[in-house]
């Protein structure tokens, strides 16, 4: 589904173990890391979604150096199909590569800006999901 500007846009760094989530409006085009969730916690991303109201929704898609797909491609797209079904939004996949070395390298000017402590990093997964974000929104949305 094509993307639509009239909401918020909650975006995902998909993992096996935690699913980071980050929110974003198209007209500022700026994103913010909300939180880390457990991967099998549907509850949590239920409330996120109920609180909210999101228009879109945003995937990140692990692919290898060479845009190839990986065994994690197919467990993002599978989370996709996944949030489509139960939240019947527009569900949006968008390239990740780079996110988690980007995400590091906010954490670590936060860090040394006074902004955030060691035990923040656990929201890293978070941050990844902002910059997946931010991405998505610099390439147009789409």
């Amino acid at each position: 589904m094509p993307a639509t500007p009239d909401g918020p846009t909650l975006a995902f760094d998909f993992g096996t173990r935690c699913i980071g989530v980050a929110i974003g409006h198209p007209l500022g085009g700026v994103a913010r890391a909300l939180r880390t969730v457990a991967t099998d916690d549907w509850a949590a991303l239920d409330a996120l979604v109920a609180d909210w109201q999101p228009s879109n929704l945003v995937v990140g898609l692990p692919l290898a150096l060479d845009g190839g797909e990986q065994p994690m491609s197919k467990r993002a797209r599978e989370f996709a199909v996944a949030l489509e079904k139960r939240y019947a939004r527009n569900v949006h996949l968008a390239d990740e590569r780079g996110s988690s070395q980007e995400a590091a390298r906010r954490f670590a000017r936060r860090r040394a800006d006074g902004a955030a402590r060691r035990k923040d990093a656990a929201d890293i997964d978070a941050l990844a999901a902002a910059v997946i974000l931010d991405q998505w929104f610099a390439h147009g949305g789409a």
